[in-house]
């Protein structure tokens, strides 16, 4: 689409101009009204102005109306005392939405298309990004990664989507550090346990160890030996013990002895000495001997007593008398190491709930990488099959490149052949470009602008600085 006719009335500094659709530079010293032109034409296709004073002083209306080849005619009045009047038509018909489809007819870039070599590498890399045709939405994102990854700005250009996803300031490489550092916290966690457990310990070999067993093994076997020691014991103390009872009864049969002859003694004295007593005392002294008799059975039945006790209980440890010991230490000592086994089966569990923890994680962290690592080939992939509006562009890294190189080292001259093509990106769009003041190029690179648009089909309109009092009008 390229315009076939444009119409100036009253706008600006501008009285009257007309033109047709060729290509021309407008020269002449300031106020002439060369940005005039340029001005008047980006009014009709943004519907706003930068200046104060649109309307010509001392006049109500100004006109500005623009025709192309295809039809589609804009035709504007700005008044300063009644509404300003618009007309976008396409073969006579009026167009709905009239400023949207304007819009969509032309860049921002195609008004003053040396600011490209003017913005930021990020600006420029964006616009050359824009261009890349490649249909997709959000669903395609979904297919993709599975999700809608976050922290993403999705009204940019698919190729910088990608490239914020993948980003080392993105969410799925910040995301993906952050859990690497989870991960290895607990796998130093989980070495730190394991160098505090035994050697190979194993807690599910120790988790249910029953202790009950060999803990009334242990009791059994003391009590035994308790039995065993207390045979021997008695054994051993037997002979003392009968030879203290024979002794006991030694003893006592010596004193009953002495007693007997004392008494013999004195009572044959008293005899002697109280005759009238005589018959008392025979009496006392026949006595004697049945009393004798009497206590020596006593003494006689107790000592039979005691042996038969010592013996009763002699037979009854006679069972374990010749028994051996049963070893107890070994099972004491196996008994405490289960104890201490199971003593660390909480922190060999913690160790294992932590080792699947990290296994978690690092399933987690494998698939960011893999996500990464597609937000990383998908440029290649889109690439491939993308209309690439710019002959010689790539994309490393989210940075596009022309023929191998960032914008930021291209010669002046690939610079503006650049700015020409981001600045006619829709190819049905309005083809023409607005350069206002050209004179800032040094010629070669004027003309080599001029070039350039030619070769491309595109339609410009130029305005350079001269010393000339009037506005010259020359068509290239």
């Amino acid at each position: 689409m390229k315009i076939s006719r444009i119409k100036i009335k009253n706008l600006f500094g501008i009285k009257e101009y007309e033109a047709g659709g060729e290509n021309v530079e407008l020269t002449g010293k300031n106020g002439v009204g060369k940005s005039s032109v340029i001005d008047a034409i980006r009014l009709a296709l943004e519907n706003k102005s930068d200046r104060d004073y649109i309307v010509r002083s001392g006049e109500t209306e100004g006109e500005i109306l623009i025709e192309t080849d295809t039809g589609l005619s804009i035709d504007r009045k700005i008044r300063t005392q009644s509404s300003d009047y618009k007309s976008v038509k396409q073969n006579g018909n009026v167009i709905k939405s009239p400023e949207a489809f304007l819009a969509g007819i032309f860049t921002k870039l195609q008004l003053q298309p040396i600011e490209f070599m003017n913005m930021s590498k990020k600006d420029q890399n964006r616009i050359i990004l824009d261009m890349i045709e490649y249909e997709w939405d959000l669903n395609t994102i979904k297919e993709w990664f599975g999700e809608i990854p976050q922290d993403v700005n999705y009204q940019q250009n698919i190729l910088a989507v990608l490239n914020d996803i993948q980003a080392e300031n993105g969410y799925y490489f910040q995301t993906r550090q952050d859990i690497n550092r989870d991960i290895r916290e607990k796998r130093a966690v989980v070495e730190d346990i394991k160098n505090s457990l035994p050697i190979g310990y194993d807690g599910a070999e120790w988790e249910d160890a029953d202790l009950g067993d060999l803990y009334m093994e242990i009791e059994k076997r003391r009590k035994n030996n308790e039995m065993i020691e207390k045979a021997q014991t008695m054994l051993a103390g037997h002979d003392a013990k009968i030879r203290g009872l024979d002794a006991d009864k030694e003893i006592r049969l010596a004193t009953l002895d002495r007693q007997e002859s004392e008494a013999r003694t004195r009572y044959n004295s008293e005899i002697s000495s109280l005759k009238e007593q005589i018959n008392a005392l025979m009496e006392k002294l026949a006595s004697i001997d049945s009393r004798k008799a009497d206590r020596v059975r006593v003494i006689e039945s107790e000592y039979q007593a005691g042996v038969a006790k010592i013996e009763s209980e002699i037979e009854s440890y006679a069972e374990y008398r010749d028994r051996e010991k049963l070893p107890v230490d070994d099972l004491l000592s196996q008994a405490r190491n289960i104890e201490k086994m199971k003593g660390h089966v909480n922190e060999w569990r913690r160790m294992q709930r932590v080792e699947k923890e990290a296994e978690e994680l690092k399933e987690k962290s494998d698939l960011l990488t893999k996500k990464i690592e597609k937000a990383r080939s998908l440029p290649g992939e889109i690439l491939e099959t993308a209309t690439i509006p710019i002959e010689g562009l790539s994309v490393q890294n989210g940075v596009p490149l022309i023929n191998g190189l960032p914008v930021s080292n291209l010669s002046e001259g690939e610079k503006l052949d650049l700015c020409i093509d981001v600045a006619i990106q829709n190819r049905s769009g309005l083809q023409i470009v607005l350069i206002d003041g050209i004179e800032k190029l040094a010629t070669p690179m004027r003309e080599h602008m001029y070039q350039k648009c030619k070769e491309k089909g595109v339609q410009f309109i130029a305005t350079r600085t001269t010393d000339d009092n009037d506005l010259i009008i020359t068509e290239l």
